[in-house]
């Protein structure tokens, strides 16, 4: 499953966790993706979508 959002395309960033003794191991930091049922194109589909998009309006989400 992509964790990527279907409207802005906002996906995981990487980088490092870094200990006290400074090692160095990957980490990645995920966005908040929740699948919504939303129209798109005058039909409803099931789409996942960053929760910024679903605040700032981007989703007109279905009933």
């Amino acid at each position: 499953m992509s964790r990527a959002c279907d409207i802005c395309g906002k996906g995981p960033t990487f980088g490092h966790n870094v200990s006290h003794a400074n090692n160095k191991t990957r980490k990645a930091w995920y966005p908040n993706v929740q699948k919504v049922k939303a129209v798109q194109n005058g039909s409803v589909h099931k789409i996942k979508v960053c929760t910024r998009c679903i605040r700032t309006g981007s989703v007109v989400k279905a009933i």
